[in-house]
């Protein structure tokens, strides 16, 4: 893979988790920060991110404005050469290049996630999801023993570092924790803590459970895009919150944020077209 881009996956082998919502929401992010952004869309029998871009792009047309947005592609699993092809084009003179990946085994995501510059894997609260990553005791919610996927992580990382003196930023993003017992979100962040001191990713705070983030999907737009959003509830003020707060947990290199105080985020403000 090249370098020119660092390379942000967006991997969790089982649906739901709010991979394709948080992946659309940090590209455009990360592009109205001036950036130049690409995303590859590795699902192409549901690619959402894909279609939530290609609506962005028709609400831009239909309202005539402009609206910092990220260049995008659906990969069709043709074989990993086309892939790696793909990658190598949108690489090009691109800042940040994202992949959303399938909520399944796949070889493409698997590809792509091993070799990844910063790894995020979205789980919402549950022991559900946290199997993906671990196995705990059932009594204890001790954590007994890792998963596939974190073998595999753990594995590629390892080589990563030997073959060329880097390693993969492995991040688990806890999403749509709203909505989440507290006494069985305590058990699910110590485990998450255990484990992480055992293989060695971080945990950042992600995105609640919000009907927002449904409703703009259709437009393609999202909690930056506030001049077309209308009057925005406190709820929508929060949702953008976490979003900066998301930015900056990610510690991505040349991204600058404002302070969590500050009312609005460090972007610059669409134009309309001539």
């Amino acid at each position: 893979m090249t370098n020119n881009a660092h390379h942000i996956v967006f991997a969790n082998e089982k649906g739901g988790t709010g991979k394709s919502t948080t992946a659309v929401h940090v590209a455009v992010a990360l592009a109205y920060q001036g950036h130049k952004v690409g995303i590859i869309d590795l699902d192409p029998r549901q690619r959402t991110s894909y279609r939530y871009l290609e609506n962005r792009d028709a609400t831009m047309k239909r309202k005539n404005i402009e609206i910092p947005q990220p260049s995008y592609e659906v990969f069709e699993h043709a074989n990993l050469a086309r892939l790696e092809q793909l990658i190598e084009r949108m690489s090009h003179g691109t800042d940040f290049l994202l992949f959303d990946t399938p909520g399944r085994d796949d070889k493409y995501a698997r590809f792509v996630a091993t070799r990844a510059n910063t790894l995020v894997t979205p789980i919402n609260d549950s022991f559900v999801d946290f199997d993906l990553i671990g196995q705990v005791d059932p009594e204890t919610f001790k954590v007994r023993k890792l998963s596939f996927y974190a073998e595999l992580i753990w594995e590629a990382r390892k080589a990563r570092a030997k073959a060329d003196g880097t390693t993969i930023d492995w991040v688990v993003l806890r999403n749509r924790t709203q909505y989440v017992e507290a006494h069985n979100m305590k058990r699910i962040v110590a485990a998450l803590t255990e484990l992480s001191q055992r293989v060695g990713f971080r945990i950042i705070p992600g995105l609640s459970e919000r009907v927002i983030y449904r409703e703009l999907f259709p437009a393609g737009l999202t909690m930056l895009d506030k001049q077309h959003l209308g009057r925005l509830a406190t709820s929508h003020l929060a949702a953008r919150q976490e979003l900066r707060e998301l930015i900056k947990h990610l510690a991505l290199p040349q991204t600058a944020q404002r302070s969590p105080g500050d009312d609005e985020p460090s972007f610059p403000k669409p134009k309309l077209v001539a």
